[in-house]
């Protein structure tokens, strides 16, 4: 068993003594992550909405489920494999996307993609990447790759990014719905730090024609901020990460221009279900509804002909006091009643909460923190060794829960206080 051989060669090098580099636990992940990264860096990363009581809730409401496994089942191998669209995969989870991975590791989502490549698990590349995403895939080999959509307010935008990922070989398309507006973030606001004013996260729309075509936007702010030291840093810091170069970009102000065209169509609170219908006449792509967490919701979605949904609440980073994830979970599994393909993430950090998920009924997780954490403690090994740690873990509990394959695990393994009855 895989897990069996993961234990061995930690041990094993535990005896020439050599510890993991990559800490196994999240809060050891986390502890490392803070360590290593900037203030700014890490609160972007870290950080929720509010009071940040989503991020509690979503950790409560995993821990509140409680395994029952079965004794002497006999279990001498276990198959994790998922057969998902045209993909074997060999676990039921997916990388999901986060944006301005630059933030945690100068290979960003590079190195993540190498990490999954190695691994086989399907990467979401995200609209708020640090490369565009045919470097992105370039990485990727064959491996299953998804692409992440922010439905902006330019609708020749979001096409020209349907028409790129459907290039770079994407499976699927996700349309995140949650984050038409930046939730109320404090850590950043505390902090006064927003990467995309920096230039960070945004180089899915500096790279592509269709963005640099549309219009400047008029310069209508009207605060500007005092001539210091810090924005003097800030300004070089720009206008060299950007294309161009910083002398160049300096004269044209080309890189400023691009922040304040980015800024003035990212966000997008009028989007509604008709775009989603629109959306679906665009692409022949899977189309996946990000951050849908009400049944009514699910239902809408199954009648607007999307092929999925991934229950969400964006990690807690967008409503404090939001619903978690895992507690309607059930009511949504038994309103859509496998009338399309259910996925969760928000809160998941262990094997464990894999097992707990589809033993309610989801078809897969994604997940977060835990790969950006590892990304900053080691890059491409620290997410693969995250990966493998997540896929050795949820091996043993179904080994030790008497299920021979993921077909094996459901309800009656678990014990939770939401009943759908």
């Amino acid at each position: 068993m895989l897990s069996l051989q993961r234990q061995r060669e930690i041990y094993i090098n535990g005896l020439a003594g050599y510890v993991p580099k990559t800490p196994l636990s999240f809060a050891g992940l986390e502890q490392r992550a803070r360590q290593i990264l900037s203030e700014p860096a890490f609160a972007y990363l870290a950080g929720g909405a509010g009071r940040e009581t989503t991020i509690d809730s979503n950790r409560q409401a995993l821990d509140k489920i409680k395994i029952h496994p079965h004794m002497l089942g006999g279990v001498q191998e276990v198959s994790m494999l998922l057969m998902w669209r045209e993909h074997t995969l060999p676990a039921p989870f997916m990388l999901a996307p986060i944006g301005v991975l630059e933030l945690a590791h100068r290979e960003a989502d590079k190195a993540v993609a190498k990490a999954a490549a190695s691994t086989h698990t399907p990467m979401i590349i995200s609209s708020q990447a640090s490369f565009p995403m045919e470097e992105i895939a370039s990485q990727l080999d064959s491996n299953p790759r998804l692409f992440q959509l922010y439905y902006s307010k330019s609708k020749e935008l979001s096409q020209s990014f349907i028409r790129r990922a459907e290039a770079i070989g994407c499976s699927a398309l996700v349309v995140t719905l949650d984050t038409t507006l930046l939730g109320w973030r404090v850590r950043d606001l505390d902090l006064g730090y927003s990467p995309f004013i920096l230039g960070k996260g945004i180089a899915q729309y500096y790279s592509d024609p269709v963005f640099n075509a549309l219009p400047d936007p008029p310069d209508n702010s009207s605060f500007k901020p005092p001539l210091t030291l810090s924005l003097i840093k800030s300004i070089i810091s720009l206008n060299s990460r950007m294309p161009g170069g910083l002398i160049s970009n300096l004269q044209s102000k080309r890189a400023m221009k691009a922040v304040r065209k980015f800024l003035s169509v990212f966000n997008n609170p009028g989007m509604n279900w008709d775009d989603i219908a629109l959306i679906r006449s665009w692409t022949k792509m899977p189309i996946y509804l990000k951050g849908i967490i009400r049944p009514d919701d699910a239902l809408r979605a199954a009648a607007a002909g999307v092929d999925g949904i991934i229950i969400s609440n964006h990690g807690g980073r967008q409503i404090d006091g939001s619903v978690s994830t895992v507690e309607v979970l059930p009511s949504i599994v038994k309103a859509v009643n496998g009338k399309m393909e259910i996925w969760i993430d928000s809160g998941i950090r262990t094997g464990s909460d894999v097992f707990k998920c589809l033993a309610l009924g989801a078809k897969g997780v994604l997940i977060g923190r835990p790969y950006a954490y590892a990304l900053a403690c080691g890059g491409t090994k620290g997410v693969v060794d995250c990966i493998s740690n997540i896929q050795a873990e949820l091996e043993l509990i179904m080994a030790l829960s008497g299920c021979k394959t993921l077909a094996d695990i459901n309800v009656d393994l678990i014990s939770h206080p939401w009943n759908t009855k």
